[in-house]
């Protein structure tokens, strides 16, 4: 974890300096490998594969170093309730294959609670760690091949169940509208459900709204549905 940490400050650092070394008055030329990239989702439910966290509004920021086909990133999520057990800070990273077939990605999913004074972020003994250690490969649609497919595996950490998460796909367009219709399940009782089965079943549709000539703003709405708890969502979102 510390060395992950570690090439975090590198990247940001490296990226940062390259920046500053830029002769004052003349245009930027990005000459490092190093992209870096911030913003945020505001959506109006934080449901992820399946399940609802926190049952309010949900403030999602990012940042994340790429290079080289590797993305070294850092994403959360934080209910606008009261809810103290609601909140999710990741690390994560990842490589995508240089004809953009396939990502291997490594994860850090960690859910403080503001109502511990100590939440023993760095603590990651097996047996008492708050962390879950996720290793997912997927296979990304494109234009010839419009499906995609997603496995993740619990590894190690908080989730004793080594859950197991699966899911299929399908991109199209509808009257210039992106659609993506999904299906996930899981293998056996764990963190995503009690028991074998379909978690995670809906589609949704993105759309970039034009807000002058030159930014538009992509919002995004999904109908999500949970077969084996029998819960359903209508989740709306928006990207600065």
């Amino acid at each position: 974890m510390k060395r992950l940490l570690i090439l975090i400050a590198l990247a940001s650092t490296a990226a940062i300096t390259n920046a500053q070394t830029q002769p004052a008055g003349e245009p930027q030329q990005s000459t490092s490998p190093f992209e870096v990239t911030l913003g945020s989702d505001f959506m109006s439910r934080y449901v992820w594969r399946g399940t609802d966290f926190g049952h309010s509004p949900s403030i999602q920021p990012s940042l994340k170093v790429s290079a080289k086909g590797f993305t070294l990133g850092a994403w959360g999520a934080f209910t606008t309730s009261n809810s103290t057990t609601a909140q999710e800070t990741d690390l994560y990273l990842s490589y995508t294959t240089p004809n953009s077939l396939l990502t291997f990605t490594a994860t850090d999913y960690f859910f403080p609670n503001e109502a511990v004074a100590k939440n023993q972020y760095f603590n990651y003994n097996k047996n008492e760690t708050g962390h879950i250690m996720e290793g997912s490969i997927s296979l990304n649609p494109s234009e010839k091949l419009p499906i995609g497919l997603l496995a993740g595996y619990n590894f190690y950490g908080a989730d004793k169940d080594n859950s197991v998460y699966l899911e299929l796909s399908y991109n199209a367009t509808l009257n210039g509208v992106p659609l993506s219709i999904f299906c996930g399940g899981t293998t056996d009782k764990g963190i995503y459900g009690t028991e074998a089965g379909v978690v995670n079943l809906g589609v949704k549709a993105t759309k970039e709204v034009k807000i002058t000539e030159t930014f538009k703003l992509p919002i995004s709405a999904s109908f999500i549905t949970n077969p084996q708890t029998g819960n359903v969502f209508l989740v709306f979102g928006l990207t600065i």
